[in-house]
C-alpha cells in the first residue's frame, strides 16, 4: 500500500482522499472522516434501505459538475426558519450522504484489483517512451552527421536532373504550343485553295492537342481562337455549299460533303443546301428580271431594287418580255439542273458505299451513318417538290404580271412553247403536273384567246368584205399539212414538247428517248432555241403559173399580160397570206397573173378551189389548233372558237350567194330544214343584226353583243348581175367550193380535234360536225338555183307557149317552136358554162347541180304553161306529149345528167288529161305537187271530153279540200 502510494505521488496521482480535498469548497463542505467511513462500513446497512435512501436523492445533484449544491439547498429555504425542521433536514442530508459515500467505498473497493494491475502497466509503459526517447535523440545526431557529409551533394544532384526532365518536358510542350499559334496561317492558305477537308482535319487536331495543354493560360485563348476559327471555316464552307445551287461541280461539291461529315453536321449541311437552294430561285429570277427592267427603264430614278419581285414583274415591256421570260427559265434550268446533278451524286455515293464495305462491316456501320443518309435521302426527294413549287410560283408571278392580250400570235405561242417546255421539265424534274404553272398560263390564254379571237373574227369579215372570190392557184396536191400551220400535226411528239426543239430532236432519233436531263446535263440548255432559230421553211403550196407547167398553155399568158385590171386590195389580201406580214412592194407580175388567170385546162385537174380567204381561215385554224395543242386546259374554248369561223364564213357564203327570198319561197325545198336551222342559229348567236357600222359591233354596249360581229357585206367588185358571166357563176363556184373544200379539211380534222376535247365536251364537237360541217354542200343548191333561174328566159317560154293552139283535130308531126327556143337557151347556157369553166374549174357535182336546176325549173316552166291552156283537145295532148319527147331528146345530148330531173312531172301532168272521174279525183288526192292552179286547170280542161259539170263540182271541191288546210 505505501508503494502504491509512492507511485502516484511520483506520477503526480492522489489519493481518493487527496482527490476529494480537491473538490470545490462546496462539495468540501461536508467529506467524512476515516473514522467515519469505518463507522459507516461497519454499521449494518440494509441495502435495500440504502437503495431507497440514494433514490430519494433529488435528480438535480446527478446532473453535471457545474452544479452549486449550497446554493441550491440555501434558495430551498423558505422565508421563515424553522430550527426544528432544519435539523431535521440536515440530518436527512446527513444520511443521503452517508448512503453515497458508502456506495462510493463499496465501489472503490470492488475496483481495486483492476486498479493496480493498470497501474502497473501505465508504469511500463512510462519506462519505454523513456527509452524511445533516448534511440531519437541518438538518430538525429547520427542523421545530422550523414546529411553534412553525403545527403546534401547527392540530393542537390538529383533535384538538378528532376528539373532538367521538367524543363525539356516543357519545352517540348512550348514548341507545340508556338506550333498550334502558327496554324492559323496554315488554315487560312487551305481555305483559299478550298481544301476544306484538310482544313477542318487541321483545326480538330489543334483543337485536340489544344486540351492535352489546357493547364497552360495561355492555351485557353489559343482554344477560343481554335474555335473562332473553326467557326470561320464553317461560314466559308456555307458560302460554298450555295455555290453549288447554280453551277453543280462534282469535285468541288465532294470536298463540300467530306468537310461536313468531318464536322458530323451532315444533315445540317443537307438543311443549308435546301436554305440556299430556295434563295438562288428567289435571287435569280429577282436579279434577271430587275436586269430587264433597268435596262427598259433607261435613267429613271424608279427603286426598282427595293421593289418586291411580283411589283416588279409588272414593269417587263412587251418587247422585253419573251427574251426576258426564256432567260428566266435558263436561270432556273440551272438551279434545278444543280439540284438533279445533286441528287444523283448522293445516289451514287450510297451505291458506291453499299458496293465497297463488306456485309460483316455493313453490319457494324453506326446507326448514326444509316440515320443520316436516311435522312439526306428522304430530304432530298421532299425538297423535288418543294423546289419545282417555287420556280412555279417564281413564273407564274412573272406569267400574271404582264397583260398578254395585246401579243402577236407567234410571240405568244412562243410564250406557251416557253411555258409547255418549263411542265416537261417539272414533269421530269418531280413528276409533277404543274397545276400551278396550267392555271395561270389558262388564265392568261383565255384572255388573250378571247381577244386574239375577236381580231381574227373582225380580220375574217374584212377579208370577206374585200374578197373578190378570185381563185387562189394551188398546186393539185395541196394539202393543209404542208402550211406551216399545221406543220406540229405531223411530228411524232408529246404536246408539251416545243414545236422549235422538233428539228433537232427528229434529226436524231436516239435523243429522242433521252430526258431534258440527260441530254444537257453538261452543257446546252432546253430554252436556248427559242431565241435562236426562228426561220421558218418555205411552204411550196401555190401552182407556179395556175397550170401545173403544162406546155400546151404557156402561150395563153399573152392574154393576161397586164395586172392593171386586179383590184389592189386583192394585191395587199394575197401577198399577206403568203407572208402574213404587210407587204413591202406590190405583187410581182407572173404572182398576180398566176392569180388572175385561170383556163379551161383546170377542168382536167383537181387542184382544190380556194380564195385566199380560205387560206387564211385554214391558217387560223393551224394556229388555233397549235395553242390547243399546248395548252389543252383551254381546248373547248379554242374548238368553240374555231366553229365559229367556220359558222361566221359558211353564213357569209350564203348572205352573198344564197340569201333570196323569192326563190327561197320557190317551195321545192332548196334548203333543208337543218341547214335552216344551222343558219339561224348562227345568225342568233354570232351576228350583230344590231350594228350600223363597222365599229357599232366593236363597241357595242351589252356583253352579248361583244361576242357578236355585224353580217358581212359583199364588196362592190364582184357582179352577180350580168348575164354575159352567167350572174357571177364563176364568183359563186369559187365561194361555195371552197366553203366545201374548207369542210372537208374540218372533216379530216375530226379525230384529232377529237382527241384534244375534254371527254364532257364532246357532244358539242359531233353537234358542229353533223349540223354544221356537214350542210356546206347543201348551199349548193339555193346558191346555184339562183343562176339556173336567171340563165333561161322561162317567161319567154311561157308567153311562146300561151300563144300555141291545144285544141287541134289532127296528129301533128312537127313540134312546136318554143322547144326550139328552149333548147336553145339551153345551148347558149351550155356555152356561158364552158366559158366561165375556163377561168374556173366547175366540179363535177357543181355541174350536176346548176343543170338539174335549170332542167328542173325548165319542166316546171312546161307544166305552167300546159296549166295556163283554156281549151285542149286529145290531139292537142299529144301535141304536148311531143313537144316532150323533142325537148328530152335534144337535152340529153347536152347533159350528162341522168336521170332527167322533174321527167315524171312533166309526163304525168300531160297523162292526167285522159284519166277517168274517179281516177282523176284519186289522182288529186295523190299528188300534192302541183299547185291549186294546175290541178283546177286540169278539170276545167277536161270538161266536156270525158268529164260532166257535176263531175268537175266535185273535183274542184276536193281540189278546195286540199287547199284549206294550207290556208
Amino acid at each position: 500500500m505505501q508503494k502504491i502510494k509512492s507511485l502516484m505521488a511520483r506520477q503526480g496521482l492522489k489519493s481518493p482522499q487527496e482527490s476529494m480535498a480537491d473538490l470545490s469548497p462546496v462539495e468540501n463542505l461536508r467529506i467524512p472522516s476515516k473514522e467515519e467511513l469505518r463507522e459507516l462500513r461497519e454499521q449494518p446497512i440494509d441495502p435495500q434501505a440504502e437503495q431507497e435512501i440514494i433514490d430519494s436523492i433529488e435528480e438535480v445533484y446527478f446532473s453535471n459538475d457545474s452544479f452549486d449544491m449550497v446554493q441550491h439547498e440555501l434558495e430551498k429555504l423558505p422565508p421563515e426558519l424553522n430550527l426544528q425542521e432544519l435539523e431535521e433536514y440536515r440530518d436527512k442530508l446527513k444520511r443521503q450522504q452517508a448512503a453515497v459515500s458508502k456506495k462510493v467505498a463499496d465501489l472503490i473497493l470492488e475496483k481495486q484489483p483492476s486498479y493496480v494491475k493498470e497501474l502497473e502497466r501505465v508504469t511500463a509503459l512510462q519506462t519505454n517512451l523513456q527509452l524511445a526517447a533516448v534511440i531519437c535523440t541518438n538518430a538525429r545526431r547520427q542523421l545530422s552527421v550523414a546529411k553534412e557529409g553525403f545527403t546534401g551533394a547527392s540530393l542537390g544532384l538529383l533535384a538538378n536532373q528532376r528539373r532538367r526532365q521538367l524543363l525539356t518536358g516543357l519545352l517540348k510542350s512550348l514548341r507545340t504550343i508556338k506550333t498550334l499559334q502558327r496554324t492559323d496561317v496554315r488554315l487560312s492558305e487551305m481555305l483559299e485553295e478550298e481544301d476544306y477537308p484538310g482544313a477542318i482535319q487541321l483545326c480538330l487536331e489543334c483543337q485536340k492537342a489544344a486540351s492535352t495543354f489546357k493547364h497552360y493560360s495561355c492555351i485557353s485563348e489559343l482554344n477560343s481562337k481554335l474555335q473562332d476559327t473553326l467557326e470561320q471555316i464553317e461560314e466559308q464552307l456555307d458560302v460554298a455549299l450555295s455555290k453549288t445551287c447554280k453551277h453543280f461541280d462534282v469535285s468541288h461539291y465532294t470536298k463540300v460533303q467530306l468537310a461536313y461529315s468531318l464536322l458530323g453536321k451532315t444533315q445540317t449541311a443537307m438543311d443549308q443546301l435546301h436554305m440556299h437552294f430556295t434563295q438562288a430561285i428567289h435571287n435569280t429570277v429577282f436579279q434577271v428580271v430587275l436586269g430587264y427592267v433597268e435596262l427598259c427603264a433607261g435613267n429613271a430614278d424608279t427603286k426598282f431594287q427595293k421593289m418586291q419581285y411580283k411589283d416588279l414583274c409588272t414593269h417587263i415591256t412587251l418587247d422585253s418580255y419573251i427574251p426576258c421570260l426564256t432567260d428566266l427559265c435558263k436561270a432556273l434550268w440551272e438551279v434545278m439542273l444543280s439540284y438533279h446533278r445533286t441528287m444523283q451524286w448522293h445516289e451514287e455515293q450510297d451505291k458506291q458505299e453499299t458496293t465497297s464495305t463488306p456485309d460483316g462491316a455493313a453490319a457494324a456501320e453506326s446507326d448514326e451513318v444509316l440515320v443520316d443518309r436516311s435522312y439526306v435521302k428522304k430530304k432530298l426527294e421532299h425538297g423535288l417538290t418543294r423546289i419545282w413549287q417555287d420556280v412555279q410560283l417564281k413564273v407564274k408571278a412573272y406569267i400574271l404580271g404582264t397583260d398578254m392580250s395585246n401579243f402577236k400570235y407567234d410571240d405568244f405561242i412562243v410564250v406557251l412553247d416557253v411555258i409547255s417546255r418549263l411542265m416537261q421539265v417539272g414533269e421530269e424534274f418531280c413528276s409533277s403536273k404543274s397545276e400551278v404553272l396550267q392555271e395561270s398560263i389558262k388564265r392568261q390564254s383565255v384572255n388573250y384567246f378571247k381577244n386574239y379571237h375577236r381580231a381574227r373574227l373582225e380580220e375574217l369579215r374584212m377579208f370577206l368584205e374585200n374578197e373578190t372570190w378570185e381563185l387562189c392557184p394551188v398546186k393539185s396536191n395541196f394539202n393543209i399539212a404542208q402550211l406551216h400551220e399545221f406543220k406540229f400535226m405531223g411530228q411524232c411528239r408529246s404536246p408539251s414538247v416545243s414545236p422549235s426543239r422538233q428539228t433537232v430532236s427528229s434529226g436524231s432519233p436516239a435523243q429522242e428517248e433521252l430526258s431534258l436531263f440527260q441530254q444537257y446535263v453538261q452543257e446546252g440548255n432546253p430554252f436556248e432555241m427559242h431565241i435562236e432559230h426562228k426561220e421558218e421553211e418555205t411552204e411550196d403550196v401555190l401552182a407556179s403559173n395556175g397550170y401545173e407547167s403544162d406546155e400546151l398553155e404557156k402561150s395563153v399568158y399573152q392574154d393576161y399580160d397586164s395586172d392593171s385590171d386586179v383590184p389592189e386590195e386583192l394585191k395587199q389580201d394575197y401577198v399577206d397570206e403568203q407572208t402574213g406580214d404587210v407587204p413591202l412592194k406590190s405583187a410581182s407580175r407572173e404572182t398576180i397573173r398566176s392569180k388572175k388567170k385561170s383556163d379551161y385546162n383546170l377542168n382536167k385537174t383537181n387542184a382544190p378551189i380556194l380564195t385566199n380567204t380560205t387560206l387564211n381561215v385554214i391558217r387560223l385554224v393551224g394556229k388555233y389548233m397549235q395553242m390547243m395543242n399546248i395548252l389543252k386546259p383551254i381546248a373547248f374554248d379554242v374548238i368553240h372558237c374555231v366553229s365559229q369561223l367556220f359558222d361566221y364564213y359558211l353564213y357569209a357564203v350564203y348572205t352573198f350567194f344564197g340569201r333570196n327570198d323569192m326563190y327561197e319561197s320557190s317551195g321545192l325545198g332548196l334548203i333543208s330544214s337543218r341547214l335552216r336551222t344551222t343558219l339561224n342559229r348562227i345568225q342568233e348567236s354570232l351576228i350583230d343584226m344590231e350594228a350600223g357600222g363597222e365599229s357599232a359591233g366593236v363597241h357595242g354596249p351589252t356583253e352579248d353583243r361583244k361576242e357578236k360581229v355585224p353580217s358581212p357585206h359583199l364588196s362592190q367588185l364582184v357582179v352577180l348581175t350580168n348575164s354575159g358571166t352567167l350572174y357571177g357563176l364563176a364568183q359563186r363556184v369559187v365561194a361555195t367550193e371552197s366553203l366545201v373544200f374548207l369542210a372537208e379539211q374540218f372533216e379530216s380534222l375530226q379525230s384529232h380535234l377529237d382527241t384534244m376535247m375534254p371527254a364532257a365536251k364532246k357532244p358539242f364537237l359531233q353537234q358542229f360536225y353533223s349540223q354544221t360541217v356537214s350542210t356546206a354542200s347543201e348551199l349548193r343548191k339555193p346558191i346555184y338555183w339562183i343562176v339556173a333561174a336567171k340563165a333561161i328566159d322561162y317567161e319567154q317560154m311561157l308567153l311562146m307557149m300561151a300563144g300555141v293552139k291545144w285544141d287541134i283535130r289532127e296528129i301533128m308531126s312537127q313540134h312546136n317552136v318554143y322547144v326550139d327556143v328552149l333548147l336553145k337557151e339551153f345551148e347558149q347556157f351550155n356555152k356561158r358554162l364552158g366559158d366561165v369553166s375556163r377561168h374556173v374549174r366547175i366540179p363535177l357535182p357543181v355541174s350536176n347541180v346548176l343543170w338539174e336546176h335549170c332542167i328542173r325549173l325548165a319542166n316546171r316552166t312546161l307544166v305552167e304553161g300546159y296549166a295556163n291552156v283554156k281549151k285542149c283537145s286529145n290531139e292537142g295532148r299529144a301535141l304536148m306529149q311531143l313537144d316532150f319527147q323533142q325537148f328530152l331528146m335534144k337535152l340529153e345530148k347536152l347533159t350528162d345528167l341522168r336521170p332527167i330531173p322533174d321527167k315524171e312531172f312533166v309526163e304525168t301532168y300531160i297523162k292526167a288529161y285522159y284519166l277517168t272521174e274517179n281516177d282523176m279525183e284519186q289522182f288529186i288526192k295523190n299528188h300534192r305537187e302541183y299547185s291549186m292552179k294546175q290541178l283546177a286547170n286540169l278539170v276545167n280542161v277536161c270538161l266536156g271530153s270525158h268529164i260532166n259539170k257535176k263531175a268537175r263540182q266535185k273535183l274542184l271541191a276536193a281540189i278546195d279540200d286540199i287547199d284549206r288546210p294550207k290556208r
